[in-house]
Order: structure tokens, then sequence, then C-alpha cells
């Protein structure tokens, strides 16, 4: 690559560079053939492609040829930086690439925008399509045939020409050719069409796919509307029955209406009638309350006059009565005083008769202390002289303190053993929580596996239960296994090594792989991968230089000493992504990349947040770099160290064999200490029986000691009765004389209220005659009053009986006139209620009658309302709506069947008259290759237009059978050669303007790379097929090569020949005279 700064330099100019001048003009040529050129060139071919300031280019001008193109260079002379041009010439998207997924970062370094020019064939005049590309903003600038133009009108340019640079069997760059065979067989199927396929055929297949996704719709709305018809018409059917018993009860109700109109009229003529004579009863009781007053007047006079002569003397009277009551209350008074006497005399003869009994009960007790000295001194002595048994105690109490220190000791060794086990339970329990610990850790790095690869996930569970059928080491995906020391450096491992190796199982051996993948691949049908360790061990391989000498540029550790992984795991990943050798820096190395890429022998680094990848030209010693964003960890921010799980299991096991150890020496201790208690309670009550014996005697004395002393306290505490006796005499005649002065009170008190009682009486005899003529005054007066209010109240319930008849007369007038909506001042029923209320019974009881009836029989018609009938009528004409509507989708969908069975005409012959041809060559391709292949088409139904695909099936061994092209059954080698042919297939169909395809061949054997390069050339140097790049870093030797080829050598270096000076004849010449 040249650096910035030097001389532009133009590469591969050819020799039939004239020629290509020629195509370049200004496109008069006339056509040869249908999009064919008289240099051969294909409608939407390509003439020339221009870069400046483009990836490792600063000027260079590609002149392709009309047929193969053979682009071949080392690795980093810029190869794939033409692939890039002509994606991103031809508006093509980054992603397609499959790199830097920014415009700007295809600007060569160091420069602050870049271009691409791409002249293609067109007749008439070619299209000149110029790309300009700022770092800044990552933005372009394009122009088309020299004007200012915009991306879209640029895009349909390019579409016009039928070139699909995203359709990967036109397209197929280095970083996509391993997904060409994880396309689908609807992808496939949709790229063939767009690739090779006439331009309709593809239309038709969306026309169908939209056809039948509207079939679909018209059906589904079609049932959708049947259903609801038919449910529609059920619901009427079952309602039916019950508009009839609605409209039945409508009549009862009518002619309740009419009752309800009529009985207010009947009502009200009651009330009136009953109104008139009521007024002729208020008069006759008016007359007779006059007379009946008149008569009473003298009567009343008479008995005032008497009511006046009483007052005096009632008002004496009650004078009497208070003094009266004022003696009684003293009587009373000192009743209660001799009371309290009488009292006082009981409690002082209680009081005596306690100590009667208080001297009698010290009289017993000292008879029966007496009797109790008596008999302890009897037993004393009985008792009599009796050996010693001290020393028996004392050889009682030595075994005692024995065991008492043995079970001391045994209680020391008891607490230690608990501590010991308490520290064991401790530490059990802490193993036990990290244990599940790690168990969670495992299982939210399974349910992440399980989430993004469930064939995975049960090719696990299967290895789980079966890893006793393989010989050497089996290790579940490497996702699971890996441990990385920091959460934060899992993106880096993440980053660095595919998800498909991530997923992947790890053998010892290689017989293991194989008994493996035939189990969960073929037999189970599960997508999976699996590799197998190196043979010798790399995973201690050291690296190109210690990490000390790059730790001033900010690197930290090699990318293998941030995780952890069993043996053959990392010998895999260290021969196969180098991971020995893979530094990782931080911010520091970000800052200093551009001294950092020139530390020689680096080929890939990581900053704190991208990824570095570098390659050295072969010829010119500079390095180009490549970088990409880190994306951030998904699966292996989880770490779980193996090692320490195993370890901590041990540990565990260990622990538990302690535990058990110290619950059968806790078990003999208490074996023991049982039997030291046995002992002990056995020489206790020996012990008890032997002092009770000693103190006996003792007891005796002090017990006859102490009832003696008792025996004379009680003789000391004597009462004297006879003295008691005279004292409470004493007492009680005092008490007497105080009751008799009490009593001389009380009767004066007497005698005064007996006085007082007998003035009383004579003033009640002197006024029982006047009483007794007030008293039949009073009741004759309280007769005629009585008569008197009998006729008032008479009256008073004839005025109110008369105001509620005749606002009765008014209401039921008022109510009448509202019921028949009279209007105002209308008093008369209207002739057309005439006419009905003539037909109705006349009285109220009748209407009463009649009304129960009606209301009986509509009360018969339960849970019926008008809104059944509303719904009734509303749904007959739903129903007559959805018939007309199922009637237009039935016709919709007929029509969208027939325009589905012309479509499908149109669409499915010809697609299968083209995949016929497809596999006629991809066939004839593997049959001169000396294996087998098939292209067909592949359709589960064949009305689900959107299923259809194309699918490839190849074998490459005769001991084996077809299997589908994948991603995870074939070899990379053999998906390379498949993918090859089933393109070569296509190219004869010469379709699309150009094909290209980026160092394909890398994985095949130099077998399979021999066959396929014959193919190519043989299939894209026809003077009818079109355009083809075929970039490749090497060759055999020895290959065919014909006359149609255009081999264009990518050369990059400080001492190249600039391309205006390249004279080939002086070359050629140059070459025949060295040659020997």
């Amino acid at each position: 690559m040249a650096s910035v700064g030097k001389r532009k330099r133009i590469s591969n100019v050819k020799s039939t560079q004239s020629s290509n001048d020629a195509a370049c003009g200004s496109g008069t040529q006339t056509k040869p053939g249908a999009g064919f050129s008289e240099t051969g060139f294909v409608k939407g071919s390509i003439l020339r492609i221009t870069m400046h300031n483009f990836l490792t280019y600063d000027h260079s001008i590609v002149y392709p040829g009309p047929n193969l193109n053979m682009i071949v260079g080392a690795n980093g002379t810029g190869k794939s930086s033409i692939v890039c041009a002509i994606c991103l010439g031809l508006a093509g998207k980054t992603a397609i690439l499959g790199r830097g997924d920014k415009v700007g970062l295809y600007v060569k370094r160091g420069c602050g925008k870049g271009s691409v020019e791409i002249v293609l064939y067109k007749p008439g005049g070619n299209v000149v399509i110029n790309r300009e590309i700022h770092v800044e903003n990552n933005h372009s600038v394009w122009m088309l045939n020299e004007n200012h133009s915009s991306q879209k009108a640029v895009e349909e340019e390019v579409k016009a020409l039928q070139i699909q640079v995203s359709n990967l069997c036109q397209f197929l760059p280095q970083e996509k050719v391993g997904e060409f065979a994880k396309m689908s067989k609807i992808e496939l199927l949709e790229a063939t069409e767009k690739s090779v396929g006439p331009p309709e055929m593809y239309a038709f297949h969306c026309e169908l796919k939209t056809f039948r996704t509207k079939e679909r719709e018209l059906e589904n709305v079609c049932k959708e509307k049947a259903s609801a018809l038919e449910k529609f018409k059920q619901r009427n059917e079952r309602n039916m029955h019950d508009v009839e018993r609605y409209y039945e009860k409508k009549r009862h109700l009518d002619k309740i209406e009419v009752l309800e109109k009529k009985k207010p009229w009947v009502e009200y003529e009651v009330a009136r009638v009953e109104l008139e004579g009521l007024k002729g009863e208020k008069e006759d009781a008016k007359k007779q309350l006059k007379a009946l007053r008149e008569s009473q007047a003298p009567m009343l006079k008479k008995i005032q006059h008497i009511d006046n002569q009483l007052k005096p003397i009632e008002i004496q009277m009650k004078d009497k009565t208070n003094s009266i009551k004022e003696a009684s209350q003293k009587c009373k008074q000192k009743q209660d005083q001799l009371d309290r006497k009488h009292r006082e005399i009981e409690d002082i003869k209680q009081a005596f008769s306690l100590k009667q009994t208080e001297e009698a009960d010290r009289q017993r007790r000292i008879s029966n202390t007496r009797r109790m000295i008596d008999d302890l001194q009897a037993e004393l002595a009985n008792i009599g002289d009796q050996s010693d048994v001290t020393p028996q105690i004392d050889a009682v109490n030595a075994e005692l303190r024995q065991i008492q220190a043995a079970k001391a000791k045994m209680d020391g060794e008891k607490a230690d053993l608990s501590r010991e086990r308490d520290h064991l339970n401790a530490d059990c329990a802490r193993l036990k929580k990290h244990l599940r610990s790690m168990d969670d850790m495992m299982k939210i790095k399974e349910d992440k596996l399980r989430g993004r690869s469930r064939d995975t996930y049960t090719a696990v569970q299967w290895l789980r239960q079966n890893k006793g059928l393989f010989s050497g080491n089996v290790y579940e995906p490497m996702m699971l296994v890996i441990n990385v020391h920091n959460p934060n450096h899992a993106k880096y491992v993440e980053n660095h090594i595919s998800f498909n190796d991530l997923r992947a199982f790890v053998f010892q051996k290689r017989e293991d792989m194989e008994k493996f993948m035939s189990e969960v691949r073929d037999n189970q049908n599960l997508k999976v991968n699996a590799v197998f360790a190196p043979e010798e061990s790399c995973a201690k391989r050291p690296p190109s230089r210690p990490i000390k000498s790059l730790e001033s540029y900010g690197f930290f550790a090699y990318l293998r000493e941030l995780f952890q992984a069993p043996d053959e795991v990392m010998s895999y990943l260290c021969n196969q992504y180098k991971i020995h050798d893979v530094p990782v820096g931080n911010e520091q190395t970000k800052a200093m990349i551009k001294t950092v890429i020139e530390i020689p022998n680096l080929k890939v680094l990581y900053t704190a947040e991208e990824k570095y990848s570098l390659k050295k030209s072969f010829y010119s010693g500079k390095t180009s770099t490549s970088n990409s964003a880190v994306r951030p960890s998904q699966y292996l921010t989880m770490a779980v160290d193996a090692v320490d799980k195993q370890q901590n299991e041990e540990k565990m096991k260990a622990i538990e064999k302690d535990i058990q150890a110290n619950d059968a020496q806790m078990s003999a201790l208490k074996e023991r200490a049982m039997t030291l208690d046995r002992r002990d309670n056995e020489l206790r009550a020996k012990k008890k029986e032997l002092s009770e014996l000693k103190g006996k005697k003792r007891q005796l004395e002090q017990k006859i000691s102490t009832k003696q002393d008792s025996l004379g306290q009680m003789e000391q505490g004597g009462i004297d009765l006879q003295k008691a006796e005279e004292e409470t005499k004493a007492q009680i005649s005092a008490v007497n004389s105080q009751k008799v002065a009490i009593v001389a009170e009380f009767m004066l008190h007497m005698k005064l209220r007996a006085k007082l009682s007998m003035e009383k009486v004579y003033m009640a005899l002197a006024t029982v005659g006047m009483t007794a003529e007030k008293n039949k005054l009073d009741t004759d007066c309280r007769k005629g009053t009585a008569e008197l209010r009998v006729l008032e109240q008479v009256c008073a319930k004839l005025d109110q009986r008369k105001a509620r008849l005749l606002e009765m007369c008014k209401g039921l007038l008022r109510t009448a006139c509202e019921i028949c909506r009279m209007g105002p001042g209308v008093n008369a029923v209207p002739p057309d209620l005439h006419t009905a209320f003539s037909q109705l019974p006349a009285t109220l009881d009748e209407i009463d009658a009649m009304l129960n009836e009606e209301r009986s029989r509509a009360e018969c018609f339960t849970g019926l309302s008008e809104n059944v009938v509303e719904e009734y009528n509303r749904r007959e004409k739903e129903i007559e709506n959805l018939e007309k509507e199922l009637d237009e989708k039935n016709n919709a969908l007929n029509t969208y069947r027939r325009n589905i069975s012309e479509a499908k005409e149109r669409w499915l012959n010809p697609l299968k008259e083209l995949v016929e041809k497809i596999n006629e060559k991809f066939s004839n391709f593997f049959r001169s290759m000396q294996c087998a292949g098939e292209v067909d088409l592949h359709s589960e139904n064949e009305e689900e237009y959107d299923k259809y695909g194309i699918r490839i099936r190849v074998k490459f061994r005769s001991s084996t059978q077809l299997h589908e092209l994948t991603a995870h059954h074939q070899s990379g080698g053999e998906r390379s050669v498949s993918t090859m042919l089933y393109l070569m297939a296509l190219q004869e169909l010469n379709l699309c303007p150009f094909r290209v395809v980026d160092e394909i061949n890398q994985g095949m054997d130099p077998v399979n790379e021999r066959r396929v390069f014959d193919i190519v050339v043989q299939t894209a140097c026809k003077e009818t097929t079109s355009q083809y790049f075929f970039i490749t870093p090497k060759l055999l030797q020895n290959l065919q090569y014909a006359d149609e080829m255009t081999v264009l050598c990518v050369h990059n270096g400080p001492h190249m020949l600039p391309p205006d000076q390249w004279d080939e004849k002086r070359f050629l010449r140059r070459y025949l005279r060295r040659k020997p």
C-alpha cells in the first residue's frame, strides 16, 4: 500500500488497455447480440473502476475484461478493496461487506475524503457513477453521468441495469462466503429469482404471496361473516317465541292502560258525590253544638263560687301536712339512734364471747403441746446409742467428687466437640451457598445458550446423560466452560471467538467427535457444532513477546490470560485464534494507536472499545489496518470457575466426614455421661440415708426444746374471764341509760304528730259538704262538656274530611286529565275515550278486579322487554346486510382464486424450468468432480407461496447419502465448492451483468480447487456469459487458462513501477532474452 504523500500510481494497465479505452468511450458501438457490445460486454458490465484515497489505494484505475476476471495478489495488497469499491460505488450498504459499519472507515487512513468512480456499459451511452466519501459525518456526494445526483437516483439506475450487490447469488464478498450456506431455502429462491430469473418472475412471486395473503384474509373474513350470520339467524329463531309473547303481553298492558285511565274518573265521581253529602252533615252538627253551649253556662258559674270558698281551707291543710312530715322525720331519727344503741350492746356481748373462745383454745393448745413433748422424749429414749456413720459419708463424698471431676472433663470435651461442630456447620453452609451460587450462574449461562441455540442446549443434556460412551475428554460448549476473571473483559473474548465456536463441543479425540455428531446431528437432527483439540497441546504456547514489553503502550494482558478453560479448550483456542498472542489494551493504547500499529508481528489487538486487525503487505512491507467496535458481552459475563467448584465440592465431602466423626465422638461422650449420672444418683441416695440416720437424734432434741419454749409462752399469755365479764356488764348499763333519754324525746315527737293529724282531720271534715256539691255539679257539667266535645270533634272531622275530599276531588280530576293527556281547562272525558270507557266496567270494584286479572296475565310473561324486539328487528337488518357482504366477499374470493391460478401458471412453470436448468448444470458440475449434487424446488404445501424455496443437496463421498447444504453438516471446503458450483450454474443463465466472488477457494483442498477452477474457466469464458470477478490470493500451478480470461495482478510496495511507464512488449522481450 502506498503511503500518504508518495507519488500516485495507476495499477494494472493491461495489454488490452486500448480496447478497454474504446469500450469506455461514447458507447456508440453496435450490438452483436441482445445486451452484448462488439467487445463482448453485457449491459451493466463494469468497464472501469477508479479509486482515489480508498482503503489501501492512493489512486488506481482497474480495467476489467468482459468475461472472467481473475484478480490475483498477496494478502494485504488490496484485492478486497476492489470488491469494496464495486459495492460502495454501486450504492451498496456497508453491511453487505461485513467490515466497518461506517462508510468513512473505507477512506484511506489520514485522508479526509476518498472517491470511487465506476463506468458501466449501456448501449446508447455508458453510465458513470461517482461517489465521494467524506470521513466527517460519514457523508457521501453522488455524481451520475457527471451531474450531481442523489443516492436514490443511483440506486434506481443500478436496479434498472439488473445489478443487485445485496444478492449473495450475484455479489459474494469474502466476509459473506460463509453466510451463503446459512441462507434458508426461501432466501436462496428469492436471490436466484432476482439474479437469473426473468424480471417479472420475482414480481409474479411477490404478487402470488400478496394474493395468497389476501386470499387467506378473505377466507377468514368469509368464515367470520358466515359464522356471524349463522349465529344471528339462530339467535333470531330462539327469540321469535319471545317476540310473540312480547306482543301478547303488550295487548294486556294496553288494556291495563285504558283501565288505569278510566279508574281516576270513576274515583273522582265517587268522591264528588261523597263531598255533596258531607256538606249537609256539617250544617246539622253546627246547630247542635250551639244549643249545647247555651245550656251549660249557669252550672259553670256555681262551680266557680265553690272553688273560691275551698282555696283558703286547702292552704291551711297544706301547712298542717308539712308540720306532720317534720314531726315524723324527727321520730324516725330517734328510732335510728335506738337501733344503733341496740347494735352497740350486741357488739359488747360479742367481744366478751370471743375472749371466752380464745381462752378455751389456749388451754387446748397447752394440753396438746405437753402431750407432744412426752411423745418426743419417749422416742428419744428409744433411739439409744448407734455406731458413727461419718466415715461412710466421707467415702461417698470422695467418690462423688471424682464423678463430678469426670463429668466436668466430659463437659469440656463436649463443649469442644460442639464448637468444632458449629465451625464445621458454618463451613458447610458457606460452601453450600458458594456452590449454589455457582450452580445459579451456570443455570443463567445455560438459559442464555437455550435462548440462542435450543439444539445445542438439547445436545448438552444428552451429553450429560451419556458421557460414558466416549473414551476421551468431552467438554460442553465453550461458553459454558470458559470463565472470565473480570466480567468487564468478557467482551474481548466474545468478539474474538465466533459464536459458532462458543457453542461448539470440544473433543480430545476425533473418533469421539464423529460418534457424537453421528448421534446428535444425523439421528436427532440437531444443528450443533463440534471441534477437536490439537493432538499436541498448544495451551501453554508462549507469546511472541512478553507482555511487559508492551505495557508502555497500555497493554495489560494477552487474551489467554483473561479467562480460564480446560486444557483441551485452551489448546484449541490458542491454535485456532492465537489467543496467546493477542494483546488487550486500554484508552492509552487507543491514544497511541498510530505508534502501536507499527509494532512488528502484531496481527490482532484490542483497545478499550475497538478491535484492530493488521495485515502486512508481502511486497512493500507496509501495514494495513481495519478496526471495528467491540460489541458488549452477552454470554461470558457470568463466570463459573470449574477448578474452584471442584475444590469446593471436595472440601464439602471432607467436612461431611468430619461432621460424622464429630457426631460419633459426641454419642460416645453422651453414653459415658449417662453411666456417671446413674452412679451419681446411687451415691447421693446412699448419702441421704446416712445423713438422715446421723441427724435424727439431734433433730429430736431440737424439737423437744422448741416445744418446751412454745409451752412456756402459751402459759404466760392467759385471759382473766371474771374481770372481762364485769367490764362487759358496766358497758351495757351505760348504753341502756342513753337509750332511756332517747325514748323520752321520741315520745314527745310522737304526741306532736298526733295533735297535728287531728287538726287536719277536722279541716277535711269541714270541706266535705262543699266538695260533694262541687263534684255533683262537675259530673253534670262533664256530661254536657263530653257531648260538646263530641260535637266539636264531629264538626272538626267533618271540616277535615271536607277539605280532604275537596283536595282529593281536585287531585283525582287532575290525575284523570294527566293520564288522559288532556289540555289545561278541559275537564270532560274526550269522545275517543268515551267509546273505550263504555266497554269497561263502571264500578271501582269491577275495574280493580279486571286490572288485577290483566296484570296477572301480563306478569305471566316474565323476562321480556322491548329490547328483545328491538334487538330482533336490528338483527334482522344485520342478517340482511351480512348476506349481502358475504356474497360480495365470496365473489371477491373467487376472483382472487382465479387471479392466483393465473399468476401461479405464469410463475411456477417458468420457475420449474429455471430450477431444472440450474439442477442440470449443477449436477453436471458435481458429476465431473466424481461427486453428486442436485437442486430442486422445495415446498411443503403448494398453496403456501411464501414457503417455496430452493434446496441444495450434495454428496462428496460415495459412502454417504445426499445431505442438504447447511452451515453445520458440511466442512468449510465442501461448502465453498458447493457455493462456487451453484454460482457457476447460475452464470450460464446470464441474466445479471456481472458476478463477484471473493476468496471462495481458501477452504478447498488442491484437488477440488483445480476442478472448480476448470469449471469456472470453462463456464465464465463462454461468449454468452456475463462478466465474472474471481478474487484469490493464490493459484495452483499448471492450471488451464483461456484466451478470454483477464488476469488482474494486484501488487503493492514502495518500489512499484508507475503504471503509465509499463510496457508489456518490452517486458516480454526482456523475459525471453533471460529464458535459457
